[in-house]
């Protein structure tokens, strides 16, 4: 299995509610110092509804960048419960 489907596999078992950081899931594959790598993987997602790219943020807890935008990405995490308040994860 390659590592694009290596972290997609695995950002399916986060479920909605839940955010998990680049570097958590880079981790979660065997990849050290992998945050980059997982936020270009993140970036060519070619199924963004099937697999919740949009529940990768970064370890600052600020939401980090989305393919179709910061404001889509924050509306979808709200709508799964997730707080936010000025780009950054509450809680």
């Amino acid at each position: 299995m390659n590592l694009d489907k290596k972290i997609y596999k695995k950002l399916l078992e986060v479920p909605k509610g839940k955010v998990t950081t680049y570097g958590e899931l880079a981790k979660s594959v065997g990849l050290k110092n992998g945050q980059r790598a997982v936020g270009k993987i993140m970036n060519k997602n070619p199924y963004p509804v099937i697999i919740p790219c949009h529940r990768v943020v970064k370890s600052d807890g600020y939401i980090g960048g989305y393919a179709y935008g910061d404001s889509i990405k924050s509306n979808m995490l709200i709508r799964g419960g997730i707080k936010i308040k000025n780009g950054k994860i509450l809680d």
